[in-house]
């Protein structure tokens, strides 16, 4: 899993929170906790957080993550609650997810 710190420098260019508006529950992605503000775009939460790496392509193995955030692209696919096949750029963060990278689209 890559992950960027959310402290590095390039993190305040590419992705920050505006402001901290609702509670942080506990998800996990591939098995780690992490904890995100709840009722945010999953995508965009775990971006904000430093976890970039959303899966391997198909084709080359390539590390897929969000791209177009709006649901065209299938570029963050990912498993959520063990359903795979997710768009996570379509999901709301709620408390006691299971998000796991995916293999393929």
């Amino acid at each position: 899993m890559v992950r960027i710190s959310p402290h590095d420098p390039i993190m305040s260019v590419l992705f920050r929170r505006l402001a901290e508006s609702a509670p942080r529950v506990a998800v996990t992605f591939d098995g780690r906790e992490v904890r995100l503000p709840e009722g945010e775009n999953l995508a965009a939460a775990l971006l904000v957080e430093g976890l970039i790496d959303f899966g391997a392509g198909p084709r080359q193995g390539a590390a897929r993550g969000p791209f177009c955030l709006m649901g065209s692209c299938f570029q963050c696919v990912v498993a959520i609650d063990g359903e795979p096949g997710q768009r996570a750029c379509r999901a709301v963060v709620r408390a006691g997810m299971r998000i796991a990278r995916s293999v393929d689209a």
